[in-house]
This record gives structure tokens, sequence and C-alpha cells, in this order.
């Protein structure tokens, strides 16, 4: 009997390691329907690959599980929701090397996060590859999208670590310098923990990361652990409605602090965009 109950707790750690294995070195992509009567009807079908919290990952060589995916996705634009390095052991040719080849699928914008903050000087040279890749970096700024004739826009926010402004402040202070007209607007923004920031502001649709999808999650409750938001996060994954803002929450893709993720698969979401 105690045989058999050593090999029914070995086998079920065997398969408990697997799928943690699994978990850790495959990538979903994750499709979202985003609905607004705000959004003009040409934008309808449009859809926004994102990619976040990369960290240097490599999925395949030159990361080419996720170009794959990428492919099959045939988005309109691809977004870089901040965090494309990991400042304590930083490689940057992974993240140029990826961005080369994304830019042959579809016009790639690109935001910081807090580990490009954390890079201090060396961040230029980042940035500097990024540009002669071709990638568009926002600062604090707006992009109109055009199709047919119709237009939204995008504004990109850099990460507040960039900034000495308090970051519970700091989006509406930034948005103040920047040229928001009534369009159906997306913003770009690492950091989910603001939620309530860009409530106050209208902002129709935020694409954010730096969660890590809470790292660990536990069925029905949800992630355990995210940066600044501590343990048990309320914004840690998915989709966040409140008034007339939603909020889009990528898991993302690499680790920095924590190595390991467990019931938290590395994602690629694909925003697709529908007028009401």
């Amino acid at each position: 009997m105690k045989k058999k109950k050593k090999i029914t707790i070995l086998i079920i750690t065997v398969v408990l390691f697997l799928w943690i294995l699994w978990g850790n070195r495959t990538v979903e992509l994750n499709n979202i329907t985003i609905s607004s009567k705000d959004l003009p009807s040409v934008f309808s079908g449009y859809k926004i690959a994102q990619i976040s919290d990369l960290h240097n990952a490599q999925f395949g060589n030159e990361n080419a599980m996720l170009i794959r995916l990428l492919k099959e996705a045939s988005p309109d634009i691809i977004v870089i929701t901040g965090d494309i390095v990991d400042s304590t052991h930083t490689d940057m040719d992974t993240a140029i090397t990826f961005v080369h080849n994304i830019v042959e699928i579809a016009p790639c914008y690109y935001i910081t996060g807090n580990h490009e903050a954390w890079l201090g000087s060396d961040y230029n040279e980042l940035e500097n590859a990024l540009i002669d890749a071709g990638v568009i970096v926002l600062h604090d700024e707006a992009v109109t999208l055009e199709e047919e004739g119709q237009t939204i826009q995008m504004i990109g926010i850099d990460d507040p670590d960039f900034s000495y402004i308090a970051a519970d402040k700091i989006i509406s202070t930034k948005l103040e310098n920047t040229n928001i007209t009534q369009e159906f607007t997306i913003m770009l923004s690492h950091r989910p923990e603001l939620f309530d920031s860009y409530v106050e502001n209208e902002i129709d649709l935020v694409l954010s990361g730096h969660a890590h999808g809470g790292q660990v999650r536990i069925p029905l409750i949800g992630g355990l652990i995210a940066p600044d938001q501590g343990l048990f996060p309320e914004y840690d994954a998915g989709v966040y409605s409140k008034g007339n803002t939603t909020m889009v929450v990528s898991r993302g893709i690499g680790n920095s602090v924590i190595p390991i993720r467990i019931n938290n698969r590395p994602e690629i979401v694909l925003i697709e965009l529908q007028s009401e």
C-alpha cells in the first residue's frame, strides 16, 4: 500500500513538473474583441497585436515561436507595451533581433516600461536601435491611425519611473501636453495599477502589461503577486471596464525577479476592434 502511494505521488509530481515546464516554454495567442459605439465603422475588424514584458525571453531560435504566432494573427499593427529588455541582465541583441523580424509583419509601435527607465543612459542605445529597425517610439505623444479617410488616435505614455512626478498623478500631467482629440483613443501605458487615472481622463482603450499575470495564477482567484500591486493584484490579466474606459492587461511573455510562472502561460494578445 505504501509503495502504491509513493508511485502515485511520484506520477503526480512528474505530471505537475511537465505541466509547469510546458507552461513556461510555450506561448499562447489570446483573442479579445473590444466593441465601441465611438469607433469609426471602417475600423471594425482592425487587429492590434500586443507584446508586453519580453524581458529578453526567447522562444525558439530568434523567437521563432513568437514570430510564427504574429504572422498567423496577421495584425494591422503591433504594439510593444514596455519591458522589452530586463535591466538586471540586459540582452539588447535579443530585443533588436526580435523587432527587426516583427516590423516585417506590421507597423510596430513601442512605449517604455520600468526596466527601460532602470537602464539609465544605456536606454539611448536601445531606443536608437529600435528606431533604426523601423519601430515607432512614442514618448508621451499621440499619433493618428487612418483607414479609408477615417481616423482614431493612439497615445504612448512613458513609464512613470522616467519622471519625478508621483505615479498616481502622472497621467493627467502627461496628457495636458498631448493633443488629445475627441476621436476614439487608444493609450499604450505600461502600468495597469493606474487604471483609475485612465478612467478619469476618459481614455477609450488602454493596453497595459507589467503585472506578469500575477506570476502564479490560482484557480477562481487570479494572480498571486504583481509589481506595484503586491499580493492578489486587482489588475493582473484580462479585460477591465469602468465608465467609458476599457483596459486590456497582458500577462506578458518573459520573467524578471521571479524566474518561473505557474498556471500562467506567456501570451501575445490580439485585440480586434468592433464598431457597435
